[in-house]
Parts: C-alpha cells; structure tokens; sequence
C-alpha cells in the first residue's frame, strides 16, 4: 500500500482530451486519455484519502483480479506483483498458525 501511495496512484485522475474540426456540415473529433501523471512531493502523497484508494486498489486486484483504477507505469507493475505475492503469504501464514496449533 505505501509502494501505491508513494508512486503507483496519480495525483489526480486522467481525463480524456477531445480535439476536433469542424468542415461544412461535418465534425470529426479524436477522443484519447491522457496519461496518468504524478506530480507534487511526498506531503501531497501520503494522505488518508490516497491510503484508502491504495486499500481499494490492493484488494480488488487480488480479490476481484482486477482494480479497474488508473494506475502510473510503476503502479501497474506493483499491482501486478501484489496478485502474485498477496495470496503466496496468505498461505503462508495459515501454514504458520496451523503449525502454532499442532503443537
């Protein structure tokens, strides 16, 4: 989660930018999603409402396999590495509390 909140969420959400001509009695407009951007230093990072989104964001892609959020390169890659490590360490500490039991 602070991997996400320091350098996977975007600052602000991307929107999509729509450019067009207009030629007589035609309209030709090109719609296409700017980037997700990070900007602003660590005070603007670390905040409740990005530790809640980065929450969300960390659960839906291991519960749901997908976050379906905006994320920056980095935190595609993080979500990524949290689908394949998350349940991994599940498993782990069950293995570990049964063994705690058994004994």
């Amino acid at each position: 989660m602070l991997l996400l909140m320091g350098v996977g969420l975007p600052t602000h959400s991307p929107v999509h930018a729509t450019t067009g001509t207009l030629d007589g009695s035609k309209i030709s407009l090109n719609t296409t999603p700017l980037d997700p951007a990070l900007h602003g230093g660590w005070s603007k990072r670390i905040t409740w409402e990005r530790a809640e989104k980065a929450t969300r964001v960390a659960i839906n892609s291991v519960v749901f396999r997908s976050s379906g959020q905006n994320l920056t390169t980095l935190g595609t890659y993080i979500e990524r590495l949290s689908r394949l490590l998350e349940p991994t360490l599940v498993a782990l500490g069950v293995l570990a509390i049964r063994a705690r039991i058994r004994q």
